[in-house]
């Protein structure tokens, strides 16, 4: 064997290992970051769906309120944020409010 050729066969060897690498990257990342997110979002597509009148939500805004009507066709929330003051949100903006524990006592 020349040295021509073992140099040759070493850096065949680190050209499978590195794309065994890229391949190993790839697969971690799938699984750790584009997988949970898409189930994520299938959750609250699904939340959405649910929404009915007199459910409390908030927007992305960061503004609660009641629903107090819903357009499918327009894909808009009318939702009373005060007495008597209605807002329309679209309902990609709008998220259900997780109520706190019923069992916990408040202060």
């Amino acid at each position: 064997m020349t040295l021509q050729s073992i140099l040759l066969q070493a850096q065949q060897g680190s050209g499978w290992s590195g794309m065994l690498m890229i391949v190993a990257m790839i697969v971690i990342f799938y699984f750790f970051m584009i997988r949970p997110q898409s189930k994520k979002q299938k959750e609250i597509k699904k939340a959405r769906e649910a929404m009915q009148k007199g459910d409390k939500v908030v927007t992305a805004g960061g503004i609660f309120g009641t629903i107090k009507s819903i357009n499918d066709t327009e894909g808009t929330i009318n939702m009373e944020v005060a007495q008597n003051v209605t807002i329309k949100v679209s309902k990609d903006q709008v998220f259900p409010v997780i109520e706190a524990a019923s069992g916990k006592s408040e202060k």
